[in-house]
């Protein structure tokens, strides 16, 4: 570049994919007009498209490309990575071919538009620029306009207030001046430090759009949004976003505010280029003639767009842009300038607002003076709008949208104006319907990825609390500002507040506080979203109230802590709130409220989606119920089933452990009793019945009762389980078989303890003594609920001080870990190891050992039961 001085530099990679040109492409507008030349950009634009095409998509590499500013112009460098291509001689020229072949073409037009240019070749690269030079200006003058008679100046307010704010690279406002206190009310020391997206409204909508953290990034931005302002409105505001970095790199964005009908203030002029007298200009395309190079590329762009050029192009003062719905029956508002915040994106209108030719959005209309015809346009009532206009935009005869300018003074606007408005809709009807529809799919391919996640959440739990949780934390913020839940345990009871949630976690309470105090909505079963006002209505209600006081107290200080509050509570709530009824299995089982800030409105998709989501989480929120109903009848089913205490038995510890596997759901077969039998004599049993549930219930509850009433009428321990086996085999095919160790204890004068016990199918008793030898003290019978002519023994063991037999189900004997098991020897050498202590101690050194036995949880019930004699205490 000669002498010139490199006041700037920026640099990307782009990988060897087609998508890659049009990133490029985006790369060099941005950078170029980050650094102010515009004037070179579509040039610029056209040979980076060209060379980085040559480069990913014939030579099959990444491209490199280098942007240089200099104080007269930019250089731009494209190098590729094709170490096979030959290495021209020094000699060869070069060979341009013609504008129609795809090889050479690149250089062709380097030759034509730039400055200067050049190729450079290496073994490892190519490497092609170009210098474009900045148009020559007079001294001192970057774009000037024509004179102007006063009268057509821009409107602006005596003194003109340009809020500076500065956000850094996190988001967070580092500067706001005085004029940003002034038009908004926040004072510097209130923002410092938050986030910038917490006081702006910039409607979004879920997969679509660029938000307000995409747009701080880009290197300029201009356009219209909402500042949220102390006392709760929303101020519409023009801005003009530049990307800057600081001495150290440290990139930020410094945004200039001005009210939004202030806009000519920082709006940048169209640049129109003029061409050469007697040049021969090129056919311009009337779409962009009216909208302006380059077009907006995505639908919310397109449409500020619109109305900002219909606006100006008819010196008016307001301008509305309305969206057909899929069956043409309502026009939503999608894009307004110069109209109050209540105008705001999303508020739906009749396409029929009346009868004849000027009731409906399918015909141009003009209307000299709307106080004449109060109501004809819904829009513009009580705006101050005297004079509209307004065509229909459609495609291939079908109504897409309407378009409409207005102004406050009367008989502004003829058929002329009409005519002039209608011609620019024809030319937009195609590109808005074109950018709608692509709106519209990738609404809906989010709307289903949407749906998919969250019917796999809601169906991954069965918790009811974590359910609701799950509802709310879906809708908020994607789908609303805040959610709230009302559920209803049943047709008698009134809806309660189960769940509240807003974006704003310091506004939850608030909110939670308003509905609290307010009715619940009717639980209608009709599908679909129905508008509830009583919200709003109450939250500003309290807000004049809380205002009044104020005012009567004459607070010097400001607003206090409490108006605050209610202040922003009141614009928590100001928009719209819906309410979807909660169905499932023909029942109304609660509601899912819906809302939006001040003036704010849903649009009809994200109803459509809200409503799909309602219907997925009343099933999930009935499931629940029905789960937890189902656990605490099994868990009071299992308790029953349990004897609620165990007796105190002279000179004997006994201890049980009973640990039910599963979620709780399902009633075990594992059970225990301790009993009295008579005077000196205890009974004792565990057992465990074939599988779980209600069968296995009845089973354990007829052997539990009957064991306790056979050895009381004085029966023995064979005679006992005879009778049992007979009872459960007259159960037919309701009948279960059946482990069990029954024993009967007599405590002994010499400390000791006999024992009488019979095994039937059971894992045998186990004996520990005082010198830590084990070995079992049963013989293995038949289990029970199998034969009809069953014969059984019992067994005598005396326990001495300091003995311990351990009984225990075969949850414990048969834990396993791959295929390793437990077992009946392995439990044996985990008792060995419990000489000297207590019974409870035993029985907690055999649960820990078994549940370290395996990584994963039990998948069976256990139960142990231990019983030992402790060692007299000698005297002292």
């Amino acid at each position: 570049m000669g002498s010139a001085v490199i006041t700037a530099r920026a640099a990307a990679t782009f990988d060897p994919v087609g998508r890659s040109v049009a990133t490029a492409r985006a790369f060099v507008r941005d950078t170029l007009q980050g650094w102010g030349y515009t004037d070179v950009v579509d040039d610029a634009v056209v040979l980076t498209s060209e060379l980085v095409t040559n480069a990913v998509v014939h030579a099959g590499t990444a491209a490199d490309v280098l942007c240089l500013r200099t104080e007269d112009g930019v250089r731009v460098e494209v190098s590729d990575h094709y170490p096979e291509r030959e290495i021209p001689l020094q000699s060869a020229g070069l060979d341009f071919a013609g504008p129609d072949r795809e090889g050479g073409r690149g250089l062709l037009l380097c030759a034509a538009l730039a400055s200067r240019w050049g190729v450079e070749y290496s073994p490892t690269q190519k490497h092609v620029w170009f210098q474009l030079d900045l148009p020559a200006r007079p001294v001192g003058i970057r774009s000037a306009g024509p004179l102007l008679p006063v009268g057509l100046l821009p409107v602006t307010d005596e003194r003109v207030r340009v809020a500076v704010v500065q956000i850094d690279s996190s988001g967070s406002i580092a500067a706001w001046n005085d004029d940003a206190t002034y038009l908004f009310g926040h004072t510097a020391d209130q923002v410092t430090g938050k986030q910038f997206t917490d006081f702006t409204a910039w409607p979004q909508t879920p997969g679509t759009n660029t938000g307000i953290a995409d747009a701080l990034r880009l290197s300029r931005w201009e356009g219209s949004y909402g500042i949220r302002a102390a006392d709760g409105r929303t101020i519409q505001v023009y801005g003009s976003h530049l990307r800057v970095r600081d001495t150290e790199g440290e990139p930020s964005t410094v945004c200039l505010l001005v009210r939004d009908y202030e806009r000519a203030v920082l709006q940048s002029p169209v640049r129109t280029p003029v061409s050469d007298a007697g040049t021969e200009s090129r056919t311009t395309d009337p779409f962009e003639v009216f909208i302006g190079s380059p077009a907006p590329d995505d639908l919310d762009g397109l449409l500020q767009r619109t109305v900002e050029r219909a606006r100006d192009m008819l010196d008016a003062d307001a301008a509305f842009l309305l969206l057909a719905t899929d069956d043409e029956t309502e026009l939503e508002v999608r894009a307004t300038t110069g109209l109050p915040s209540a105008r705001q994106r999303f508020a739906r209108v009749p396409v029929e607002a009346g009868t004849g030719r000027y009731g409906s959005a399918r015909m141009p209309a003009v209307h000299e003076d709307l106080d004449a015809v109060p109501g004809a346009v819904p829009l513009l009532s009580d705006t101050g709008m005297r004079s509209v206009v307004t065509v229909p935009l459609k495609v291939e005869g079908r109504l897409t949208g309407s378009l409409g300018v207005a102004a406050e003074a009367a008989g502004r606007y003829s058929n002329e104006e009409a005519l002039r408005l209608q011609f620019a809709a024809d030319r937009i009807a195609l590109a808005v319907e074109s950018a709608r529809l692509g709106e519209l799919e990738r609404l809906r391919r989010g709307s289903l990825s949407f749906l998919v996640e969250a019917s796999d959440l809601l169906a991954g739990t069965l918790d009811r609390d974590q359910t609701l949780a799950l509802m709310a934390q879906m809708t908020v913020p994607t789908l609303a500002t805040w959610c709230a839940v009302y559920t209803i345990a049943d047709q008698s009871s009134d809806p309660y507040l189960s769940y509240v949630l807003h974006e704003d976690e310091e506004l939850i309470d608030g909110l939670k506080a308003l509905l609290s105090k307010i009715a619940p909505p009717d639980p209608v079963p009709t599908p679909g979203a129905r508008v509830w006002s009583a919200p709003s209505e109450a939250a500003h209600q309290a807000a004049l109230r809380t205002s009044m006081r104020t005012i009567g107290l004459g607070d010097p200080g400001g607003l206090g802590a409490g108006i605050r509050t209610t202040l922003a509570t009141a614009a928590a709530v100001g928009g719209e709130t819906v309410v979807l009824p909660l169905v499932a299995r023909n029942r109304v089982i609660g509601m899912l409220t819906l809302g939006k800030p001040s003036d704010d409105h849903f649009r009809q998709e994200i109803l459509e989606l809200a409503e799909d989501l309602s219907r997925r989480a009343a099933l999930a929120l009935d499931n629940a119920r029905l789960y937890s109903e189902r656990m605490a009848i099994s868990q009071s089913l299992q308790r029953s089933l349990l004897p609620p205490g165990l007796p105190d038995v002279p000179n004997v510890e006994i201890e049980v452990i009973y640990r039910a596997a599963g979620e709780g759901n399902e009633v075990g077969g594992d059970f225990y009793d301790v009993f009295p039998i008579r005077d000196g004599a205890y009974g004792f049993a565990i057992g465990d019945v074939c599988g779980t549930g209600p069968e296995a219930a009845a089973v354990t509850g007829l052997a539990r009762h009957a064991l306790r009433l056979l050895a009381r009428e004085g029966f023995s321990g064979p005679a006992v389980l005879e009778r049992l086996n007979a009872a459960i085999l007259d159960e037919g095919a309701r009948s279960r078989f059946l482990t069990l160790l029954y024993g009967e204890l007599w405590p002994q004068e010499d400390g000791s303890a006999l024992l009488k016990v019979v095994c039937a199918g059971h894992p045998l008793p186990l004996r520990l003594q005082q010198d830590g030898t084990v070995e079992a003290a049963a013989e293995p019978q038949p289990l029970l609920g199998v034969i009809d002519d069953l014969e059984l023994y019992e067994q005598t063991v005396t326990l001495e001080p300091g003995d311990v037999l351990l009984c225990v189900t075969d949850g414990v004997t048969e834990r396993r870990e791959g295929t390793r098991m437990l077992g009946d020897d392995g439990l044996a050498d985990v008792l060995a190891n419990c000489t000297g202590l207590t019974a409870g101690a035993v029985a907690s050194r055999i649960l820990r050992a078994v549940e370290r036995f395996a990584a994963e949880p039990a998948s069976d019930d256990m139960a142990i039961l231990a019983m030992r004699v402790p060692v007299p205490q000698a005297a002292g």
